[in-house]
């Protein structure tokens, strides 16, 4: 049974009454500012943009959500408002846009009509977060600790940290390959802008963690501000900080510098500069072991050369003395010569006076021989009258000798009663102290001996 009521209130359809909430939606908010974070940004085939606007707590939770698009016309005059300032709308991006509300009656559902987005709103906010997390890493003693890192002298094991096949990872590694060297790449692929480029680089520095590296090389190429806004991150600026070996960027940007950039180790403006400092850092050093070589050489072939004059020098001087010789040689053999002629003719003439010597001496010598013999007998004659005349008088002296030892013998004093006392030992007793009681003595008599023991010396 039907209420009193409901005939007289009025019975919507559901399109009728989709119209008039959009309607009332129209007049209520015909143009309204509203601020969030852009999610889930595509656009369509008929040049449409879809996005959400999202505002989130405290939490990182989601508080509000509100459907958004962007109809063609009015998007490509935001694109060129926004391209101005260097942006570009993506996913993540705060933003301040100005539209109407509309409720879609086929799908059931409200959306915002956007028709112009505040480019200065976005960049304020991106400010405001840059500020915030500069602040927090100096707090926390970051912005200088990769630079701390020594870098090595000839960086040949990199890690490439960038999309896989993009314009950057092709530029990078066609410098390194073009210069010739060695250089051993590992490549790690992180999406380097969008929603997952913040996760996959700090997973990407954190899975490097634990290998031998010379550096680790970021990188992406060229981008709208709002692209670039990923490496403001602070998550990632704190995993380039803590990395333990020393982190290169190279972000394709001309004249803003990121966070990425403040805390890393070396920043180069594009992926080619990256790798042009390397190959230069190596050729720096190639070039040191280079002039090093060429100096040790010079230092190494200076006595060499020394030694080469020296030698040249000693030929020469053995050439000269070898012709000196020459020459040397050739005197003695004429000097020889001629001593040999000198010789010949001095022989000849030794045998000359030989032979006149002996014809002489053959004339000679029977006179001499016959003189010889006279002076040999009267030599003799003289020689037996001296000796015989020598005898007498030695015989004369040994007679007087003779006489005289007859006279000195030591039995003459014997015989006139002396006597001679000598010790058991042979020796001849002078004084009484010579000898001690109870010793032997021997007393020589004319005739005979006493042998006695002395009483008391």
């Amino acid at each position: 049974m039907n209420s009193p009521f409901s005939l007289l209130e009025p019975t919507y359809g559901v399109a009728q009454l989709c119209g008039e909430i959009r309607d009332l939606l129209g007049q209520a908010f015909p143009a309204v500012w509203v601020a969030g974070e852009a999610q889930r940004v595509r656009p369509s085939a008929r040049g449409h943009l879809y996005l959400e606007l999202v505002e989130k707590g405290e939490r990182d939770e989601i508080v509000g959500k509100l459907d958004a698009v962007v109809w063609k016309t009015d998007w490509l005059r935001v694109q060129r408002a926004l391209a101005a300032t260097g942006q570009k709308l993506g996913d993540g991006m705060q933003i301040r846009c100005r539209g109407s509300l509309d409720f879609y009656g086929p799908g059931g559902r409200l959306q915002l009509c956007i028709r112009e987005i505040d480019p200065t709103f976005t960049l304020g906010m991106l400010e405001i977060r840059r500020r915030e997390t500069l602040a927090a890493l100096q707090a926390a003693g970051l912005l200088e600790r990769n630079r701390a890192l020594p870098l090595a002298e000839l960086p040949f094991t990199v890690a490439l940290i960038t999309s896989h096949g993009s314009a950057a990872y092709h530029d990078f590694l066609s410098g390194l390959t073009e210069s010739g060297y060695g250089f051993r790449v590992l490549f790690v692929h992180a999406a380097v802008q969008g929603r997952e480029a913040e996760r996959e680089v700090v997973s990407a520095l954190a899975a490097l963690g634990g290998l031998a590296l010379d550096c680790a090389v970021l990188i992406r190429g060229g981008g709208s501000r709002s692209d670039l806004a990923v490496f403001d991150s602070r998550a990632i600026a704190e995993a380039i900080a803590r990395a333990p070996f020393p982190v290169l960027t190279g972000l394709g940007h001309e004249i803003d510098t990121s966070i990425a950039d403040q805390v890393a180790h070396t920043t180069f403006k594009t992926p080619t500069k990256v790798a042009e400092f390397l190959v230069e850092r190596i050729a720096r050093q190639e070039a040191e072991v280079d002039g090093l070589h060429r100096r040790l050489r010079r230092e190494a072939e200076e006595p060499l050369r020394t030694a080469r004059e020296a030698l040249g020098r000693a030929e020469r001087g053995v050439e000269l003395a070898r012709l000196r010789l020459a020459a040397a040689g050739r005197r003695i053999e004429e000097t020889a010569r001629a001593l040999g002629r000198l010789g010949r003719n001095a022989l000849r003439r030794a045998e000359r006076q030989g032979d006149e010597l002996r014809i002489r001496l053959v004339g000679q010598a029977p006179r001499q021989v016959e003189a010889g013999e006279r002076e040999r007998r009267r030599l003799g004659e003289r020689l037996t009258v001296s000796a015989r005349g020598r005898l007498r008088e030695t015989a004369v002296k040994l007679q007087g000798t003779e006489r005289l030892c007859a006279q000195l013998a030591p039995e003459r004093p014997l015989q006139r009663g002396y006597s001679i006392t000598r010790t058991a030992a042979g020796a001849v007793v002078r004084h009484p102290g010579q000898v001690a009681a109870g010793e032997i003595v021997v007393t020589r008599l004319s005739e005979g001996s006493l042998i006695s023991r002395v009483e008391e010396p």
